[in-house]
């Protein structure tokens, strides 16, 4: 299996933080998964990090670091990735959220995530 890895889980996954469920570190961990971040994660941190978000208070630069060194691979945005936005419906309107559906679909890759409302989307979106 392919996971793209919301921020959210990216975050708490780095950070051993309580809210990621057991399911969610088993699924990322399982064996043989390629695991994948997004540099909109990375960028979304960055912008809501400066903004003083408690929920985002990683380093970006300290993250990525982390998950290349523990087999993630960085998935680049692309112009095919943005052209694709304009194709999802209006469920969610936080960008970063909507840019990850977008590759996950143009990739084919599975988006895990922990936001119920990305569910909606077509495409192959894992809920934990």
């Amino acid at each position: 299996m392919r996971l793209l890895v919301d921020t959210h889980l990216l975050i708490w996954a780095a950070s051993n933080d309580p809210k990621l469920t057991k399911a969610a570190f088993d699924m990322i961990m399982a064996p043989g998964v390629e695991r994948y971040f997004s540099a909109a994660s990375i960028w979304e941190i960055a912008i809501k990090r400066s903004l003083a978000r408690q929920d985002f208070a990683v380093d970006p630069g300290i993250l990525r670091q982390g998950l290349l060194a523990n087999g993630y691979e960085e998935l680049s945005v692309t112009g095919l990735h943005g052209a694709a936005v304009a194709d999802l419906p209006l469920h969610h309107r936080d960008p970063f959220d909507r840019i990850l559906v977008a590759q996950a679909a143009c990739e084919g890759l599975c988006l895990l995530t922990v936001d119920a409302r990305l569910t909606r989307y077509p495409g192959h979106i894992r809920l934990v």
